[in-house]
């Protein structure tokens, strides 16, 4: 797999660390003194010159020397932001100074096969699948170094698999993936970190994956955007989800986003986001014109029906177990009742207890 730049910072060069600078300042000495020694001027005619290792350092040149090393070694240190660092997260920085992996799509053959194993999973997020479908084909076409494609907003109900569709979409692409849930982590500090100086400074989710896993075309589904909280510092300072989301929706800012936690730019715009709301008309505009929402409908008795036989399946339930399921789905929507995907794997959940159940004498 290709090699995708990720820290968009300098690393400290390793040939100006004080020993190596030290050795060539040495060396650079000794080369004058020999040359000293090979001129008739600078020593008695009487005695033969003297050959590069018979020659040595004062120890008060040796001292200056050292003196002089250490002072541009520091020099070159301060001109590196890596450098201000603690000696744990430059630990941690340093392996991806070669760059991060990127997990391309080999043919436009694979991503037929990837886009039909999505929509016989979802069929009734068809237009989300062709949207998928069509940026792999893309991406193989300009011969992209990893698979990317646009930010998405996925509106719809509740239980209809939104968010278990960024997850497959990163299994089927060999990618990992993030669930970042805004119900729970609201402000922005759990998905994009916190400064340092805060109690709980930390890099946040998504740097710690993308440094764990070192994979730059990583799949992020930020669940429920829209019950998303907000903190308000002191200061005054709202740390806003859905606000901290822009900069990396935006493939030209994503290229240089700038950590808080570290203090350094990275490029994040190879990154793949799902952002899933039941109501997009509650994100805001510049969120919106960033990632175009795409409406998922409720999945048809059909695709409930399909989706219980699957899952039936998979269980080891019964044929009556799974034809019986079926048919109070299709009763339940003839009442004017929408059952959702939840719904259907607590029949399931049902079916298997019932099936596993001792028989009674």
């Amino acid at each position: 797999m290709p090699l995708i730049p990720f820290a968009r910072f300098s690393f400290p060069n390793p040939a100006f660390k004080a020993g190596p600078i030290e050795e060539r300042l040495r060396r650079h000495l000794l080369q004058i003194l020999m040359a000293k020694e090979k001129d008739d001027r600078f020593h008695p005619p009487d005695q033969p010159p003297k050959e590069w290792s018979e020659l040595d350092l004062p120890l008060a040149k040796t001292r200056r020397i050292r003196q002089r090393a250490t002072d541009i070694a520091a020099c070159h240190a301060n001109r590196s932001p890596f450098s201000r660092l603690r000696p744990e997260d430059q630990q941690r920085l340093t392996p991806i100074k070669p760059g991060v992996e990127g997990v391309n799509i080999p043919s436009e053959h694979r991503a037929d096969e990837i886009a039909a194993a999505l929509q016989d999973e979802y069929p009734w997020m068809g237009e989300v699948n062709n949207k998928i479908w069509h940026a792999m084909r893309r991406s193989v076409r300009r011969g992209d170094p990893a698979f990317r494609m646009p930010p998405m907003v996925l509106s719809g109900p509740p239980g209809i698999a939104k968010t278990h569709l960024g997850a497959t979409l990163g299994e089927k692409l060999g990618v990992p993936s993030l669930i970042y849930e805004s119900t729970s982590q609201g402000a922005s500090f759990g998905l994009v970190g916190s400064q340092k100086g805060w109690s709980n400074a930390e890099p946040g989710q998504l740097i710690d994956m993308l440094l764990t896993e070192r994979v730059a075309n990583v799949v992020v589904v930020v669940d429920e955007l829209e019950k998303a909280g907000s903190v308000m510092s002191s200061k005054g300072q709202v740390f806003d989800l859905a606000a901290s989301l822009l900069p990396l929706l935006e493939p030209m800012s994503a290229a240089r986003w700038t950590c808080p936690y570290f203090k350094l730019p990275f490029n994040l715009s190879w990154v793949n986001w799902i952002i899933t709301v039941n109501d997009h008309r509650t994100l805001s505009a510049p969120l919106l014109s960033r990632c175009p929402p795409i409406h998922v409908p409720y999945p048809t008795s059909e695709h409930l029906v399909r989706f219980a036989g699957r899952e039936g399946r998979r269980r080891d339930l019964s044929d009556t177990s799974i034809e019986a399921i079926g048919e109070a789905l299709i009763w339940a929507m003839k009442q004017s009742y929408q059952p959702d995907l939840r719904v259907v794997l607590r029949m399931l959940d049902l079916a298997e207890d019932l099936e596993a159940r001792p028989m009674l004498h």
